[in-house]
């Protein structure tokens, strides 16, 4: 059985963010995860998006994985591995009524995305 690490809670809002967190390639506006210490995401996604109606609807917790192929055994997977960005796969599973995003980083989460105030108040 792998280890789960904490990384973020993701809350889907249909709130307008901030214009300058928008992700064209992704087709969504994220923002709170690098702007505070408490891993807390709000997401707003295009009308075009083309992820699960559920991602787009319903908050998820998401944890790292050292083998996300493994960790994916055997569950109810809503969204095959992706990379939204180079050096890191995430998917999505239910786990019951639970929305759970796995990750894996092939090299250091820091070298891809710096963000040296994450969990420090």
């Amino acid at each position: 059985m792998q280890e789960l690490r904490f990384h973020h809670v993701g809350i889907p809002t249909s709130e307008k963010l901030p214009a300058t967190h928008h992700n064209k390639t992704l087709k969504l506006t994220a923002t709170g995860y690098f702007e505070g210490p408490y891993a807390i995401e709000w997401m707003n996604f295009d009308d075009d998006n083309p992820l699960p109606e559920i991602i787009k609807t319903t908050p998820h917790v998401a944890y790292v994985v050292d083998d996300l192929a493994k960790a994916l055994e055997g569950k109810n997977v809503i969204l095959s591995p992706e990379s939204p960005a180079k050096g890191v796969w995430v998917a999505f599973i239910l786990e019951g009524r639970n929305l759970i995003e796995l990750m894996q980083f092939d090299k250091p989460e820091e070298e891809i995305w710096p963000h040296p105030g994450k969990f420090r108040i």
